[in-house]
């Protein structure tokens, strides 16, 4: 169950990041004209760990110039939050697109969550559409994708 649902709302910009592995300093405005899945997850989190293989395919298979890819890591732990840890598990784990530092969890709180993993589609308007939280759903997060990238 999601706390806070944000469909049809604007996206909220990412707020008090850390820092960024894999990408220079990202918006959420300088996202518009993109279809964005936002992936909050945290490495010591085994069911996002379960997940990583199918977002990585998402990752590759569609347009960077239509869809972004988004790892938003969101410690539960404080080993966590050591920027240091997560460059060593995104490296461990294979990770190519962009990841955002949200050690202190304000980015997480913006967008209602509660859960590890949570998955935010938002459309090249930078409306959210779409929401799911935990493992599964890859075909419908997929099929979400493929609809927003017919509307650009």
């Amino acid at each position: 169950m999601l706390s806070v649902s944000l469909i049809g709302r604007q996206a909220p910009e990412f707020s008090q990041l850390q820092g960024w592995i894999n990408s220079p300093p990202l918006t959420m405005s300088g996202l518009k004209g993109k279809v964005v899945l936002l992936d909050f997850w945290t490495f010591g989190c085994i069911n996002c760990v379960h997940t990583l293989p199918h977002v990585k395919q998402l990752y590759m298979k569609y347009p960077k110039d239509k869809f972004a890819l988004i790892g938003v890591h969101t410690p539960e732990f404080d080993f966590e939050k050591v920027p240091e840890n997560v460059a060593d598990a995104v490296k461990r784990f294979g990770i190519e697109y962009p990841v955002a530092l949200d050690g202190e969890n304000v980015t997480w709180k913006l967008y209602g969550n509660q859960y590890w993993p949570r998955q935010t589609l938002i459309d090249a308007k930078g409306k959210v559409r779409w929401e799911h939280a935990g493992e599964g759903a890859y075909d419908e997060i997929e099929n979400q994708i493929r609809e927003l990238l017919k509307e650009i």
